[in-house]
């Protein structure tokens, strides 16, 4: 019997994150936005990080975003495949937000500061679906 490839540290959804990774499963990005001040943050929390407001609401976001910030991770992990990006994306709704950058090669050249990017989803297990984001354009062919 061969043995399993290791796979990624995967969050634990508690009730607080739970809309977030129905989303995800749901191939959507969810935010939460205050109800008073109209703040939209990111990681989900049941109160607002601004105004401490607990009237929130979830939303659908864009899925939009941009490059801030990366690095680019080549020391080796069993549970991936050469280098990765780990990168800070600014999503087009305010919040930044971390993820990694799938879709082109794991380069500076490739990873430009301020390029857009669009969320994908990759199903890790029945319970944890992770957004990951990449070029605007990728899939396009």
């Amino acid at each position: 019997m061969a043995a399993q490839k290791p796979t990624r540290a995967l969050p634990k959804p508690t009730p607080e994150t739970e809309h977030f990774w129905e989303g995800t499963k749901a191939r959507e990005l969810r935010l939460q936005r205050c109800d008073e001040c109209d703040h939209v943050y990111f990681p989900p929390r049941p109160f607002c990080p601004r105004c401490s407001s607990r009237t929130v609401s979830v939303f659908r976001a864009s899925g939009k975003g941009t490059l801030a910030s990366y690095v680019i991770n080549e020391r080796p992990h069993p549970a991936f495949e050469g280098p990765y990006s780990i990168a800070l994306v600014d999503l087009e709704e305010g919040p930044r937000m971390m993820s990694n950058i799938v879709g082109c090669a794991q380069t500076p050249e490739s990873l430009v500061l301020d390029m857009p990017l669009q969320v994908t989803f990759e199903v890790q297990n029945d319970e944890i679906t992770l957004p990951m984001f990449e070029p605007v354009g990728a899939n396009d062919a």
